[in-house]
């Protein structure tokens, strides 16, 4: 597993945040910084934005210089960035099977808050419920269909780690749990995994159950992700069929910090959703 904060991905997005303030700083726009690296403006926007898969080292000296970075040490610290950031995860040989970058992000997260409304979150999943859940999104071939379990699987080693796990925070609406998926013995697994996660002091598990009635969380499913750093800033993940979408201006993150408060208001106590799980389990 990648350090905690070495993730590549989460380098790649410091480096193009510094990058970006140091061109503000110097007064510069987009097309400024183009004409240096004789390139698109589109290829700086991919810099910034941390979408670009290996930076060029030569290029973020060549960008300090421009935007007039003097410190040899602030040069070499932007350098060390880039450098890491062309180091590969241990997701990049599922890349595959996996698009975007957040699988990146939860390895190097320090808090992820987690709302799901039809199945259960892929961090609590046992690998007969996730084969369920993937073989019903489509996925027919025998290959493919245990790469994906498997790389689901390899996800959840983060909330193992004896340094450092990650506080995760779910909450799921009763929906998901009286969703019959595969068997019997597949459903009293997956429930007794979720029962299992009590004596864990970093995970916390909530169930919103109907009886609440409407609720904030109707709009659909989230994770909210923060990071240890104080430069990686927070961003939440909506999931899509194709890839999924990332947010990270302060008012969306605010909105959504909001919006998860008000869906934990609204579902069981811990104790009394680790209760329920039981009970559900019983009348199985």
């Amino acid at each position: 597993m990648t350090d905690i904060d070495h993730s590549p991905t989460v380098r790649l997005r410091r480096l193009g945040l510094e990058l970006r303030q140091l061109r503000k700083a110097a007064k510069m726009d987009i097309q400024d910084a183009a004409d240096v690296l004789e390139c698109s403006t589109s290829k700086i926007s991919r810099l910034e934005n941390g979408r670009t898969q290996r930076p060029d080292v030569h290029h973020v000296r060549k960008l300090c210089e421009a935007y007039g970075v003097s410190s040899e040490t602030r040069i070499n610290e932007l350098v060390a960035l880039a450098r890491e950031a062309k180091q590969r995860g241990w997701w990049s040989s599922f890349s595959d099977i996996l698009s975007g970058e957040y699988v990146g992000l939860e390895a190097a997260a320090s808090s992820l808050r987690n709302w799901e409304t039809s199945i259960i979150p892929g961090l609590l999943q046992t690998p007969a419920y996730a084969a369920e859940v993937i073989r019903a999104a489509g996925v027919r071939e025998l290959r493919e269909l245990e790469r994906r379990v498997a790389v689901r699987m390899e996800r959840q080693q983060l909330l193992l780690r004896e340094k450092n796990p990650p506080q995760f925070w779910a909450v799921i609406d009763e929906a998901a749990l009286l969703r019959p998926v595969g068997s019997s013995e597949v459903r009293e697994e997956q429930l007794r995994k979720l029962v299992d996660t009590s004596p864990l002091q970093h995970v916390k598990l909530q169930v919103l159950p109907f009886s609440a009635g409407p609720h904030a969380g109707l709009g659909g499913p989230f994770v909210i992700l923060d990071f240890p750093h104080a430069m990686d800033r927070s961003v939440v993940y909506i999931e899509t069929p194709t890839d999924g979408i990332y947010l990270e201006e302060a008012e969306q993150l605010k909105s959504y910090n909001l919006l998860f408060q008000h869906v934990c208001a609204s579902a069981l106590s811990v104790d009394a959703s680790i209760a329920y799980l039981s009970d559900l389990i019983d009348k199985l």
